[in-house]
């Protein structure tokens, strides 16, 4: 599509559709186009020149609906946007079009025993707020939850705090059904249950528009943020393990972070923690008293410790999982970060061993949390020096070499990232809802390969 074609296109749905929350000015167009993928380095120079051309808030399902038919008759695309907290650039358009906030898609639609349904452009946060008066709580939130969206979760998150007991939100049971919107001139409106609804998951609204998600809930507790600090970083993990292992000590996170992170933590008690290896856990209050004497076993001291009610400013939670690397990028922009997982049967002699090979180039940081079967394991989001991008590519390969695996931030297309490889019922699953390739198109490389993947026939789903 030539430039004047697209400029048509673009003025012909602004025209056919004037009462619209039309955002028009290019900065806040931009704004509305950026994501955090400038954590990488290597996505910061491929993108940083990628915008949408247009943007909307649409503040209802029927206005969304006429702006994905006026978009797919035109053939313009579309990007859809909730939080905009993903690190991985997969919020930006790399061929222009519209970019539609969804943040006022953002009511609870079922409150159930044990599970909620609610919009796709709901706030984490504002979800959790709504659920706790009846008793129950979130299975897992990222570090973001004051910002992302249910949506984002669901569309590029991988689980985060509450992980530790459920494991990541891929895990059978978490997600129970989804409600989608297909890509067309006359746009249908589908329910998939899992585990079909999870086809959607970790694709980035490539494969179909996500309006509603129904997740499980775990019951409430009253929790306790703590930040504990010890002089080596063997004994920072051995006790988070020792807590992790513990089945009658009540937790929703633990993790570990190698000096110096913790200097990056400036707001933070910066006497006490300069120069330590430190744990941030959030543990029930029923079990808070338990444990002083394990901090005492593996000669840790306590720094700081507050309910989750109590604390002002920020959570302790909001210096775990990739919010410590943004905490870190704020003091030092030569850094940037990898995602490792571990062997649940060898993961603590892994993160040993990786610390020893690496350290002073990369500082290891520890998430515990549970596998999709359930193991007890743990992930790394470790903080790199960038020198160059060979030098990164080579720090992955030694990961990899001592059986970790590697989840690579630094790639565009969904495939070489979490997914990892090309999966033909993703591919189905976007020909089925996105027949003309308009969603966040150029990020799914089956779909440049679709004619040549198995035919594949999904639960639900009834291709165009």
């Amino acid at each position: 599509m030539s430039d004047s074609v697209r400029q048509s296109a673009l003025s012909a749905v602004v025209a056919a559709l004037p009462a619209l929350d039309w955002i028009k000015e290019a900065p806040k167009v931009k704004r509305l186009s950026r994501d955090f993928h400038w954590f990488s380095p290597i996505l910061k120079n491929l993108l940083d020149d990628k915008f949408a051309e247009l943007a909307v808030r649409p503040r209802d399902e029927e206005e969304l609906a006429a702006v994905v038919a006026a978009c797919a008759a035109q053939r313009l695309p579309l990007n859809i946007r909730g939080g905009g907290t993903g690190n991985y650039g997969q919020l930006i358009p790399l061929h222009g079009g519209v970019m539609v906030d969804i943040t006022k898609l953002n009511a609870v639609v079922e409150m159930g025993k044990g599970s909620v349904r609610a919009q796709a452009g709901i706030r984490l946060g504002d979800l959790e707020a709504y659920t706790r008066p009846f008793g129950w709580e979130l299975r897992c939130m990222p570090s973001t939850w004051r910002l992302a969206t249910l949506g984002g979760l669901f569309g590029g998150g991988f689980g985060g705090v509450g992980s530790i007991n459920y494991g990541p939100l891929a895990a059978p049971g978490n997600v129970l059904s989804v409600r989608i919107m297909t890509m067309e001139e006359t746009p249908r409106i589908i329910t998939l249950k899992a585990p079909e609804a999870m086809l959607l998951h970790h694709a980035y609204g490539s494969n179909g528009i996500v309006l509603e998600i129904e997740l499980a809930l775990a019951p409430c507790h009253h929790w306790i943020e703590r930040l504990d600090s010890f002089s080596d970083f063997a004994s920072a993990m051995a006790f988070a393990d020792a807590l992790a292992r513990s089945p009658g000590l009540v937790k929703r996170q633990i993790a570990v972070m190698a000096a110096p992170i913790a200097d990056y933590f400036t707001d933070l008690a910066p006497e006490q923690i300069s120069g330590k290896h430190v744990v941030i856990s959030v543990v029930g209050s029923e079990s808070d008293a338990l444990l002083p004497a394990l901090l005492t076993q593996h000669a840790g001291q306590s720094v700081l410790r507050y309910s989750d009610d109590q604390h002002e400013g920020h959570s302790l939670i909001e210096y775990c999982w990739n919010h410590t690397t943004l905490q870190a990028l704020k003091i030092d922009k030569s850094l940037t970060y990898l995602q490792t997982a571990y062997a649940p049967d060898n993961y603590l002699q892994q993160v040993l061993d990786m610390e020893q090979c690496l350290n002073g180039e990369v500082i290891s940081h520890i998430e515990f949390l549970r596998d999709m079967n359930g193991a007890l394991t743990c992930s790394g989001l470790p903080l790199v020096r960038y020198s160059d991008e060979h030098r990164l590519n080579n720090i992955m390969q030694t990961y990899r070499d001592n059986g970790v695996k590697i989840n690579n931030p630094h790639v565009l297309h969904i495939e070489e990232g979490k997914q990892g490889m090309i999966r033909p019922d993703v591919v189905a699953m976007k020909r089925a809802f996105d027949p003309h390739n308009l969603l966040n198109p150029g990020k799914l490389r089956g779909w440049d390969v679709r004619e040549t993947l198995p035919d594949v026939k999904i639960n639900g789903v009834t291709a165009v």
